[in-house]
């Protein structure tokens, strides 16, 4: 049996609803300042049905995904894949300086 629904699209973090229901990440202490761009929530909605709460999420680019960001020259763990030697998909950290991450 169908739903209702009402369906409604964000650009981005800025628009309407984009943060409805996503909660602030918390300060693990190694990073200084909420993100500028996310404002601390590290994902906003992409799509979101205002009847259900169903909801589609984007990762912020500027953060990945923490809500907070490095001020200072302190290094800063990315998540990356690498492959591994016996072939197959392996997660790291890599650990890289403020100034160098992507997207940062």
């Amino acid at each position: 049996m169908a739903h209702a629904s009402n369906i409604v699209l964000c650009a981005g973090p800025d628009a309407p609803h984009a943060l409805d229901n996503v909660p602030l990440q918390p300060r693990n202490g190694a990073l200084d300042a909420r993100c500028p761009i996310c404002r601390g929530h590290g994902q906003w909605n992409a799509q979101i049905d205002l009847v259900t709460f169903r909801c589609i999420r984007e990762l912020c680019d500027h953060c990945h995904g923490y809500g907070w960001v490095e001020t200072g020259s302190d290094p800063v763990a990315v998540p990356d894949i690498v492959m591994a030697p016996e072939g197959y998909p392996k997660w790291i950290v890599r650990y890289l300086d403020a100034a160098t991450v992507p997207g940062g």
